[in-house]
């Protein structure tokens, strides 16, 4: 998706709500985004969420890629448009 918003959110927490085996249950280890903890998020019953403490990337390993990224294939570039971004980050 293109923005990271409570909506964009949702839709996500939809998607894997409905790959959750019935009878199971999903938790899910989120940073402190908005998007992940806003109230008005409505977050299926077969979900928790569960915050990492703040200010602890260490405990986020999506955190190793985008660091990865960023030092070897998004430093010092200008983009056109978003869809240059995507590009990079897929060829990545």
């Amino acid at each position: 998706m293109p923005w990271c918003d409570t909506s964009a959110m949702a839709a996500h927490l939809a998607e894997i709500s409905a790959a959750v085996d019935p009878g199971a249950h999903a938790v899910l280890m989120l940073d402190h985004a908005g998007w992940h903890m806003s109230a008005k998020l409505a977050v299926p019953a077969n979900i928790t969420l569960l915050p990492l403490p703040p200010r602890s990337p260490e405990l986020n390993p999506v955190e190793n890629v985008w660091q990865f990224m960023r030092e070897n294939w998004l430093f010092n570039r200008i983009f056109r448009s978003y869809e240059d971004i995507v590009a990079l980050c897929c060829d990545a």
